[in-house]
């Protein structure tokens, strides 16, 4: 406590002058001006027990958002319907209401499960859509490829999926196998640019022997727009029953062989292409590091 000396001598004759004010409306700042007490413990000494009037009290901004979240939570809301309606944090809600009782369960575990599956497919929707978004302006970006690009493009290509030769077996052959169809288009729209006539291509279908062979050489034959007769004997797979095939269905349609007669040639034009294009980006490489 703070000991009263000088001007603030007569304590208690000053604590009946404050009280009295107090009592008439007046505020702290109000009191402190009109008796000169600058000493903020003898000013709160003074008054001590005394209430402030109701005019100095500020409201509480939330007081109304207090009552309707417990209106609400009455109601049997949930925290996160009452947080979405009244644009509060959790933990204020969790506040307001924990007193109160937990509302009962309206929804058997089928219909949240129900609603749980419909969430997660209006959010597979929204992936979808953002997907296919990001392929289209891709795809648009791409435009028109130039003849060097696609003879660099084809080259890749090949390099990536088809027969190599190997140090122990040089072949000097030109075979691509691929079970994607564009892909397909892609190497023959390839072919066509170097100059390979079609009737230099082979064509193998390889699929398991448990699907739908004849309907696969028929849809390979109308892709590349080839005879019968362009194509080898279909190589099947056979097939282990301890094996769960997943390619299945119709649009499992094993892969196509295309194979260039005579390609001893193109086969060294594609090897000697291919590291051209390794030689310069170790070029390109090496002038970003210098």
């Amino acid at each position: 406590m703070a000991r009263a000396t000088g001007k603030y001598a007569d304590f208690e004759g000053l604590r009946k002058q404050a009280v009295a004010l107090r009592r008439a409306g007046y505020s702290l700042r109000q009191i402190r001006d009109e008796l000169k007490i600058f000493n903020n413990d003898i000013l709160n000494q003074l008054l001590k027990g005394e209430p402030p009037p109701q005019w100095t009290k500020r409201p509480n901004a939330k007081d109304d958002l207090r009552e309707r979240a417990r209106e609400l939570r009455l109601q049997g809301w949930t925290y996160d319907r009452i947080e979405a309606e009244l644009g509060c944090s959790r933990s204020s809600v969790s506040l307001w209401v924990r007193d109160l009782p937990r509302p009962e369960r309206r929804r058997t575990p089928g219909q949240a499960a129900t609603i749980a599956r419909r969430g997660w497919e209006a959010r597979l929707r929204v992936r979808e859509e953002e997907r296919e978004r990001a392929k289209k302006a891709a795809r648009t970006a791409v435009g028109g490829l130039s003849p060097r690009e696609l003879f660099l493009l084809g080259v890749g290509l090949y390099w990536a999926e088809g027969g190599k030769d190997r140090p122990y077996a040089r072949r000097e052959s030109v075979a691509f196998v691929n079970s994607d169809p564009d892909m397909i288009r892609v190497f023959l729209a390839w072919l066509d640019l170097l100059g390979v006539g079609r009737e230099r291509l082979r064509f193998t279908v390889m699929i398991h022997e448990s699907a739908d062979v004849a309907g696969a050489e028929r849809y390979w034959a109308a892709l590349v727009g080839a005879d019968r007769s362009a194509f080898n004997k279909t190589t099947l797979k056979r097939h282990n029953p301890r094996t769960v095939r997943k390619n299945v269905g119709d649009s499992y349609r094993g892969c196509l062989v295309v194979k260039v007669l005579k390609g001893a040639d193109l086969y060294r034009r594609i090897e000697g292409s291919w590291y051209g294009i390794v030689e310069s980006v170790r070029e390109a490489d090496h002038q970003n590091r210098a």
